[in-house]
């Protein structure tokens, strides 16, 4: 009977351990937390975006690294398997907006306890507490496994699910990457990847708190667009944030000359002329106002004073006497309203990691090394990510059971 370690106690780490004991393998599992799954538990803000209800060509659509290196991954367990698989273990599921697939409870904690359930009941041997300092290699071909207290495990294959370094007080500490380079494996820059983005424009404070649904965004890198996305984002003290905002990051990583500016459309629906007949009724009915009071029916009363002080339109002009030409403005301003963006926030604050184990050093079909015998690699610690709606946790799943099923 082979003997496999896997390293890491994740969504990538836990389902392959499953799939490689289902196979009829003896899987030890090692996570040097006190418990499994522990960034999953506040994936989707503690709900847990398990995939995105979609087609696999779609689904590749949506990786933004790599994605033709998951061809087989997703073939072998897509979306819908995902959902199924879950189903099969009780965990019932959703589909929201944007075929984002959650628990039916909307629990993260249900889907962790799926996926432990999962491994027990393949007679998986689970080791917490249990930090791997080395893979041991020798004749370019795994023996085992070194432990922080010296302590070995002597296996057939290495299993490595370790994660990025996105959320490193969860212990995803790159641990992986360092297990590669060590075992000969090329590693890609890193980045961290669906974060927040940071602006020093005055009026970020000022909006600070406000969320804008249905808004179309564009990322200019000079006069190129670069990005562009239709849904949520949010403000904060140090700049931009959302669904939106996150994706966006993917594209931000010092390539570029100069900083990038997103524009954001905050009415969408409507083109510049319709929205310009859209002020003219406004301004009729509020026509012996101020300008400022007469923006209440289109626009959240946030934004409204650095409209106006952008618009250069003052406050206090009566509606009656403002131009044809300020109007025309003040569409333009709406229709791009321009936020400066000086870098991305840290690994704290990202969801992923961009970058990882070289794809050209994995066999695409089996996530085995093509350079050591014996390693396999899954989830994000492999150089692929995608953009936020469960994408990336589908990336864990396939990549985990196509190891799994290939040790």
């Amino acid at each position: 009977m082979k003997k496999i370690a896997v390293i890491g106690g994740g969504p990538a780490g836990m389902i392959a351990a499953g799939a490689a004991a289902e196979s009829g393998a003896c899987v030890h599992l090692y996570e040097k937390n006190e418990k499994l799954g522990k960034k999953l538990h506040i994936t989707g803000k503690g709900r847990c975006n398990i995939t995105n209800a979609v087609l696999s060509d779609t689904y590749l659509e949506n990786i933004v690294s790599n994605p033709k290196f998951l061809f087989s991954a997703i073939r072998n367990f897509d979306c819908f398997k995902t959902i199924d698989f879950f189903e099969n273990l009780g965990v019932k599921t959703k589909v929201e907006r944007g075929n984002r697939v959650f628990p039916m409870s909307d629990k993260a904690s249900d889907v962790v306890t799926a996926l432990e359930c999962y491994t027990r009941k393949s007679d998986v041997k689970i080791h917490l507490g249990s930090a791997v300092k080395e893979i041991v290699v020798s004749d370019n071909a795994v023996k085992g496994v070194l432990f922080a207290n010296d302590k070995t495990f002597d296996c057939d294959s290495v299993i490595i699910a370790t994660g990025g370094l996105s959320y490193p007080g969860t212990g995803s500490t790159g641990d992986g990457y360092e297990f590669a380079r060590k075992t000969g494996h090329n590693v890609t820059k890193l980045y961290p990847s669906l974060v927040p983005l940071l602006s020093d424009d005055i009026f970020i404070q000022e909006l600070q708190g406000l969320s804008l649904k249905n808004v179309e965004i564009k990322v200019f890198a000079g006069d190129k667009v670069i990005y562009k996305d239709f849904g949520e984002l949010l403000f904060t003290h140090f700049g931009l944030s959302g669904p939106i905002i996150l994706s966006a990051s993917a594209y931000l990583h010092g390539k570029y000359k100069s900083d990038p500016v997103i524009s954001i459309d905050l009415k969408p629906a409507l083109s510049k002329e319709e929205l310009d007949k859209r002020l003219l009724k406004d301004f009729e009915k509020y026509i012996n106002k101020d300008f400022a009071n007469a923006l209440d029916d289109l626009l959240p009363g946030k934004i409204i004073p650095v409209i106006i002080n952008r618009s250069g339109i003052a406050r206090t002009k009566k509606v009656h006497d403002i131009t044809k030409l300020e109007r025309r403005s003040l569409v333009d301003l709406l229709k791009s309203f321009t936020c400066s963006v000086k870098g991305v926030s840290g690994f704290s604050n990202a969801v992923i990691t961009k970058g990882g184990v070289s794809v050209k050093d994995i066999d695409p079909k089996s996530m085995r090394s093509k350079i050591t015998e014996g390693i396999y690699f899954a989830g994000e610690v492999i150089d692929v990510d995608g953009y936020t709606g469960g994408f990336n946790l589908q990336i864990a799943f396939s990549t985990g059971y196509l190891a799994g099923k290939s040790v």
